[in-house]
């Protein structure tokens, strides 16, 4: 893995928007304007890439950007206006449970004949497939619980104590090789990818961005905290069943030992993971503030949303036989395991 000081460089804009922020970040340009704001597709590729160049001052920054522009307060009017976007068209595309019983219902149950993006790696996926899905993963996997600690602080008693024994967990359980981020950083080395932080986010695509935006916009709002940890249980509800395919992926294409671990560890980790989040965190939560029942139930219900997006997007290009990357990777690497 790449030093973990070493910051990302700016990616390249994709519209108005996001050039007009990265003009700003350099000191070179002015921000976009709200009818601009208001134009934009909400979840196209150039809103989505402005938000997430705005949130990622809050992680480590941009090669060349002065790190006090994280609290720029122009800055910081224009993300409230992209936020303000996303967070209403979520609402209104993605909300469909008042009741967390409801919500979480649909995902507590694997499908008998599921046919998502982990099966069809499992059952047909080359390596050209897995390294597609690593190096967009990466945007997530290589920061895999920093959006979530943001609620540490907003939660107590049994909720701030569950949540912290799971992120513990997360963070190697205070061992720096065992740090989920590295050992994702280990799977990209075996599929012979570059392990630098964000070095694909010109590569992926927007309705990945989505899903990284997505924890950014739950985890920086006390306001969305229901919301955040709705999104931590489908994150863990989901996992376990989804790495045990993805690590059965791994093993039949020959991807390596660290790209099978990474995923073994987390069908282990997560079985754990999920009851500790829906005994000790929702419900410490809800014991305290029940108020916040229709939050977590509209974290759950956004985070599948998103992913399902995201799997529809993957799928459609895979079956048709083309990449599903903007930018698609080199196709020299050949792993010999």
């Amino acid at each position: 893995m790449k030093h973990p000081s070493e910051e990302p460089r700016l990616p390249a804009p994709r519209g108005p928007l996001s050039a007009a922020v990265e003009d700003h970040l350099r000191g070179t340009g002015p921000l976009p304007p709200d009818e601009e704001i208001a134009a934009a597709p909400v979840y196209g590729d150039d809103l989505q890439l402005a938000l997430y160049l705005c949130y990622e001052l809050h992680y480590r920054g941009f090669a060349g950007v002065a790190p006090e522009l994280e609290w720029d307060p122009e800055l910081l009017r224009v993300r409230g206006a992209l936020e303000r976007r996303f967070l209403a068209a979520l609402r209104a595309d993605a909300r469909r449970h008042d009741r967390l019983d409801d919500a979480l219902a649909g995902i507590l149950v694997e499908p008998v004949d599921g046919t998502g993006v982990s099966h069809f790696l499992r059952d047909k996926g080359e390596l050209w497939h897995l390294r597609e899905y690593a190096a967009q993963r990466s945007l997530y996997h290589l920061k895999e619980a920093d959006p979530h600690a943001w609620v540490l602080p907003r939660l107590w008693g049994r909720a701030k104590a569950g949540m912290a024994a799971v992120e513990f967990d997360e963070y190697g359980g205070g061992r720096a090789e065992r740090v989920h981020a590295r050992l994702f950083a280990g799977l990209m080395t075996d599929l012979g990818l570059d392990t630098a932080y964000g070095r694909y986010l010109d590569a992926a695509h927007a309705e990945l961005l989505v899903t990284v935006n997505l924890m950014s916009l739950f985890g920086l709002h006390r306001s969305l905290r229901g919301a955040l940890v709705g999104h931590f249980a489908t994150v863990e509800i989901t996992s376990s069943p989804g790495s045990r395919r993805l690590a059965e992926a791994m093993r039949r294409t020959g991807a390596g030992p660290a790209a099978v671990h990474f995923y073994d560890e987390h069908v282990e980790a997560d079985a754990v993971h999920e009851q500790v989040v829906r005994q000790d965190v929702i419900g410490g939560l809800l014991e305290v503030e029940p108020h916040l029942e229709a939050d977590i139930a509209f974290g759950v219900d956004a985070t599948v949303f998103v992913e399902d997006r995201l799997g529809d997007r993957l799928l459609a290009d895979w079956t048709a036989g083309r990449s599903s990357l903007r930018t698609p990777l080199t196709q020299e690497f050949t792993h010999t395991s």
